[in-house]
């Protein structure tokens, strides 16, 4: 296959590159255009948590979609063994394992990746990765802060290549029919969307400094952010809930329905004022080190005044919505409401107390096994490959520019609630109004060999 490859490139290249040239590519744009018949090959980074839904998904579309997971790779060895068993199990191929993602990016065979990493990662690898001429399918939220998102997308354009953030939503169907309902103006005009992450969590406790395993990478680990002597409660799973390495729930599980809200309500843009007030309730911080907030309220107006609201409970609580919902998302019109929870939904008119509308009731039965929008994610994983085929952005579901723009909302709401106060946001030049101090929050001050530089 890779000799087939290297033929191609070089008949169509030849001496001058005339023949991509004419079609408008240069000889390293050429790679990110695969023939449909063509075997790609994959690397996962980070395969434990999420990564191992990456690698079920990927893995089941090897024989449909002439895909193979050829690398995995994971700064924490310990997890080799099992990703590997897994591949090898559900695909009938044994991977390289890998802990230096530089390296994959190295291979030439490689052609896209895609990132289960803890979110500090998300940008930087994905800028690497295309930089190195390899298409990104990246877990939410897109990136860590807001000077990331906008490097991310400048990297996906300058070196041509797909990449597709991890908002499944949009490819799930029942998902894709209420939004064109309410944009078709099934509820009159929206005028609000809310949006819910009801998760009860208890605390994962407090450790003393050691030093890590040997298993684990640590400095390669931590990557942009600040150095701090290993804890293991800083580390795998509990980073959502510390400030250097991730967003807390609001930007973990948040931004599926961050991304729904918006979506709903049809705005490609960012708002222009956040109010984000919260806390941590439950427990002390003698009892847990956790920093984000597990409980948190978000308020955001956008130019034409149009609001959408955020709720974040990680203590006990009661649904909302004759739908119960506890993560879902309400929508809110000129003549009615809207109410979804996960792929099902109902629409009520005015007052009335039975929906008028609502998705199928019928389950739908995937005869065709290259079904391309099956619920439960695996649908956005084959869109992604599609688009890698077509050689087009708009042939993905959640482009990076799409991603970008409702990831922003969580990572926003997050600076008011660290400043306590409410910010006036100027989308066009993505600063905050007159106030420096939350501005040096749109980044970060990176780790030598790990800076998201301004020129990518």
């Amino acid at each position: 296959m890779t000799k087939r490859r290297d033929f191609i490139k070089k008949s169509l290249i030849g001496s001058a590159g005339i023949a991509i040239g004419g079609m408008g590519f240069s000889a390293k744009s050429y790679a990110s255009i695969l023939g449909a018949n063509e075997r790609l090959n994959l690397a996962v980074i980070g395969i434990s948590g999420r990564g191992a839904s990456h690698i079920s998904n990927f893995s089941s579309m090897k024989d449909n979609f002439n895909l193979r997971i050829k690398t995995l790779c994971d700064v924490d060895e310990k997890f080799w063994a099992e990703g590997s068993k897994s591949v090898l199990d559900k695909s009938g191929v044994k991977p390289v394992t890998e802990w230096d993602m530089r390296k994959v990016f190295d291979d030439k065979e490689i052609d896209a990746v895609s990132f289960a990493t803890p979110n500090h990662w998300h940008a930087l690898g994905t800028i690497w990765a295309a930089q190195a001429g390899k298409h990104v399918y990246v877990e939410k939220p897109a990136c860590h802060n807001m000077f990331e998102g906008r490097k991310m997308i400048e990297a996906a354009r300058k070196n041509n290549v797909r990449v597709q953030v991890g908002f499944q939503n949009r490819s799930i169907p029942n998902v894709m029919e209420a939004m064109k309902f309410l944009h078709e103006g099934g509820i009159g005009d929206v005028y609000m969307a809310r949006g819910l992450c009801i998760k009860p969590r208890d605390s994962f406790g407090i450790a003393k400094d050691t030093e890590p395993p040997a298993t684990l990478h640590y400095d390669r680990w931590l990557g942009p952010a600040p150095y701090r002597q290993y804890n293991e409660k800083r580390v795998h799973y509990n980073w959502h809930w510390h400030w250097d390495t991730g967003n807390g729930d609001t930007g973990n599980q948040g931004p599926h329905q961050f991304d729904i809200a918006r979506w709903g309500l049809n705005k490609n843009e960012h708002p222009v004022s956040v109010y984000s007030s919260g806390g941590i309730y439950g427990f002390s911080p003698q009892e847990c080190s956790q920093e984000t907030p597990n409980t948190q309220l978000s308020v955001f107006k956008y130019s034409d005044g149009k609001m959408l609201e955020f709720e974040t409970r990680g203590r006990y609580s009661n649904g909302e919505s004759s739908h119960d919902i506890r993560v879902g998302n309400i929508f809110y019109g000129t003549e009615g409401y809207l109410e979804l929870n996960g792929g099902s939904w109902k629409a009520f008119r005015k007052r009335e107390t039975e929906p008028f509308a609502r998705s199928k009731a019928e389950q739908q039965e995937v005869a065709d096994p290259t079904f391309r929008f099956a619920a439960g994610g695996t649908g956005h994983y084959a869109n992604f490959i599609d688009a890698i085929r077509s050689g087009k952005d708009a042939t993905l579901n959640c482009d990076i520019n799409e991603g970008f723009y409702s990831s922003a909302l969580p990572l926003i709401a997050n600076i008011s609630y660290r400043l306590g106060r409410e910010l006036r946001f100027k989308g066009d030049n993505e600063k905050f109004s007159k106030d420096p101090e939350a501005d040096t929050m749109l980044t970060r001050a990176y780790r030598k060999s790990y800076v998201v530089p301004l020129k990518v």
